[in-house]
């Protein structure tokens, strides 16, 4: 197992290199200087399985490097040093998870031996970790090839009604399948679409495929509301919510079974322009949502103003608030004045019951499930199939589906 250390102390660096070495970790990078060692995992993403980081450092602070380890998408581990008080100790631990880093724990100087070994003797070896995917850079004219050539595709994660445990919508997701590199996740064009005016012919590719996908549901006995995202740069033609509504008009969808999710932080940015095409959509009856609340720089007087009849909580709004005692503040306040200016209250990304309180779980109606589907929804013993036939069993006594 390859560790580096970066700390600016020579005496620290001196001390938890002798005491890797004798736990049975002898091969150690230790590096002063923030800079340089980000460089050599810039060069090479593998010259480390574990990084320890001390947060308080000169010329590159431990925030700023999590941040790049973010940027480079680090496939190994990280354990973060500090002789910080605990609240910003945990603090730099949620901000370094939010990179999607693996965080292995923080440690308070001066490290001890037996809290290094209860960390690092629970981690697998380097050759059953699983792989994180490799960055991957394509040309703007290689995606709009393959958004006419039809290689991007919809996935849709279901809604779960908590109270009843059904199925009552889906959030659409676009993924790219390449011919060479496989299995594509949004993260790695959607930028690019955006930098290079390509998002509208990505957004009403993905938009048509997910009408078309909910009147096969409608027809297959399941009336499902379809969340579909747009960007903030969708919004910026003032002819969008026409589209939209032609889109409706030539699937054969009713206007109130479409949502269109906007992130938040990106809402706020332009609020004028988005107001406007916003206020038109729901004219319309097209449902709104805004997505990953919690994430962006909002107050509640600005959303008061956003007709949206939606509110995503970002996961990491209401994700272990019932035991964190770090917490800030009761969770309860926002999402029921979100309730009470729109319809629902999501949680995006909550994956267990773990994740929620029971002030937060009061507040939420529909929460986000993380089964994926394939594209065409068919397949089979599937959670669609399962609801079509719930659908139909009420359906069959009368009950209103």
């Amino acid at each position: 197992m390859k560790i580096l250390v970066v700390d600016d102390e020579p005496f620290a660096l001196r001390l938890i290199t002798h005491q890797l070495g004798r736990l049975g970790f002898p091969d150690v990078i230790a590096h002063d200087r923030a800079t340089e060692a980000l460089a050599l995992l810039e060069h090479d993403a593998l010259a480390a399985d574990v990084v320890l980081l001390d947060l308080q450092m000169p010329e590159m602070d431990g925030v700023e490097f999590v941040r790049h380890l973010g940027m480079l998408r680090f496939p190994g581990s990280l354990i973060l040093i500090s002789a910080e008080d605990e609240r910003i100790i945990e603090t730099a631990r949620k901000l370094a998870r939010a990179h999607n880093l693996d965080v292995r724990g923080a440690l308070h100087k001066p490290v001890k031996p037996d809290q290094l070994q209860a960390l690092l003797g629970d981690m697998p070896h380097p050759a059953t970790r699983p792989a994180r995917p490799i960055p991957r850079h394509y040309a703007p004219a290689r995606l709009l090839e393959a958004i006419k050539q039809g290689e991007l595709f919809n996935v849709y994660q279901p809604q779960v009604e908590l109270a009843t445990g059904q199925v009552a919508g889906v959030e659409t997701l676009v993924r790219w399948q390449h011919p060479e590199d496989g299995l594509v996740g949004p993260e790695h064009f959607i930028p690019l679409a955006e930098e290079h005016h390509l998002i509208d012919d990505l957004t009403r590719s993905m938009l048509g495929h997910a009408l078309l996908q909910a009147r096969a549901w409608t027809e297959a006995g399941l009336r499902l509301h379809v969340g579909v995202n747009i960007s903030m740069d969708n919004l910026g033609a003032l002819d969008f919510p026409d589209f939209v509504a032609r889109a409706l008009v030539t699937a054969g969808v009713p206007p109130e079974q479409l949502v269109l999710e906007v992130t938040e932080s990106r809402l706020m940015t332009n609020a004028l322009s988005a107001l406007d095409i916003l206020t038109r959509l729901r004219l319309k009856h097209i449902g709104l949502s805004i997505d990953d609340f919690g994430t962006g720089h909002s107050s509640l007087a600005q959303l008061r103003d956003i007709p949206f009849d939606e509110l995503k909580l970002d996961k990491g709004f209401v994700h272990g608030a019932h035991h964190d005692h770090l917490e800030p503040g009761d969770p309860r306040g926002e999402p029921r004045h979100g309730t009470a200016a729109g319809d629902a209250v999501g949680g995006g990304g909550s994956r267990g019951p773990g994740g929620l309180g029971p002030a937060a779980t009061d507040a939420l109606r529909p929460r986000a499930g993380v089964l994926h589907l394939p594209p065409d929804g068919r397949r089979r013993d599937s959670w669609l199939d399962r609801a079509v036939g719930a659908a139909s069993h009420r359906a069959g006594r009368g009950a209103v589906t």
